[in-house]
């Protein structure tokens, strides 16, 4: 909720930033970055030479302080760097309130029994940079000692979808007899309508279920990984859609996590030839069954002859 009202305040930082003719929206890809925020908090502490404030530029930024300089020459209006100040103290003061909520968490995160086996559990290694709203500390090795996995192994399962795993269902899912349960429990399988001997698909069962939730955004992030789970979420969405596809991914993902959470197994990552290995086995049955029933016998093709020269 924090990171939701901090971000109502980017845009009225933006907005007052135009009318003093600093563009600093056309040379920063985000006014959130190091850059950004340092040019903001100089412009807020006095400083009005746009050569020394596109000195601030970070070494990776892919403009040149020449070009950032043009972008910052300013008319300093003060009624509109008064809101520029009102905006950027806000969106301070409630980043401020997510580090003490963070550091609340990590506290409740120690308090919790150590699940983990005596010698500990290898965390997986982060697969990508640090993304703006995430935690500030190792939620990582503290989720991974009070689950007694590490369920961040999953594809697409990030630090922020296990704590809420975490905050939603615990270390025990013994309530759930089978992961079908539990997937059901989700609301993440397909219903079926049936009247007479006629049977109709529904969509899922809709709800407010914020592990679901958060698994559906996790399947939307896998989707776009070179992964078996990435090729399984492609290969659904070109049958039925990409909505189709996110519910399938994440019904995929909960049965995994709860196989984990159950009987304490690490995860084992399936490979991509294995995968389409599996599919491509899947896909001659089925049409091996098709021409049985229609009375022909398929008879593998052997390799190609060459051409007549």
């Amino acid at each position: 909720m924090r990171v939701r009202y901090a971000s109502h305040h980017v845009q009225p930082m933006q907005k007052a930033l135009e009318p003093i003719n600093v563009k600093l929206t056309e040379v920063v890809s985000s006014i959130l970055g190091v850059t950004g925020m340092a040019i903001i908090r100089a412009i807020l502490a006095g400083e009005r030479d746009a050569h020394q404030l596109a000195k601030l530029r970070h070494e990776k930024c892919a403009r040149s302080e020449a070009e950032i300089a043009l972008a910052l020459a300013g008319t300093w209006r003060p009624e509109h760097l008064f809101a520029l100040k009102q905006a950027f103290e806000l969106y301070e003061y409630l980043h401020f309130q997510i580090d003490e909520c963070d550091r609340q968490i990590a506290r409740e995160l120690d308090r919790l029994p150590d699940r983990s086996d005596a010698e500990g559990i290898a965390t997986t290694p982060r697969r990508r940079g640090r993304k703006p709203n995430d935690v500030r500390f190792d939620a990582t090795a503290k989720l991974t000692r009070a689950l007694g996995v590490d369920v961040t192994a999953i594809e697409g399962i990030d630090a922020a979808t296990a704590l809420v795993i975490l905050a939603e269902i615990g270390v025990d899912v013994a309530r759930f007899p089978s992961e079908k349960h539990f997937a059901s429990w989700l609301g993440l399988c397909p219903r079926t309508a049936r009247s007479n001997k006629t049977e109709k698909r529904r969509t899922p069962r809709k709800g407010k279920n914020r592990v679901a939730q958060a698994l559906r955004m996790a399947a939307q992030a896998v989707g776009r990984t070179q992964t078996a789970l990435g090729v399984f979420y492609r290969r659904i969405k070109s049958r039925i859609g990409g909505r189709g596809a996110i519910t399938a991914t994440a019904h995929k993902l909960s049965r995994l996590v709860y196989r984990m959470l159950k009987f304490g197994t690490e995860y084992v990552a399936q490979s991509l030839s294995e995968y389409e290995a599996k599919v491509r086995e899947k896909l001659e049955r089925s049409v091996r069954r098709k021409a049985q029933a229609l009375g022909y016998e398929l008879v593998p093709r052997g390799p190609a002859s060459p051409a007549p020269s």
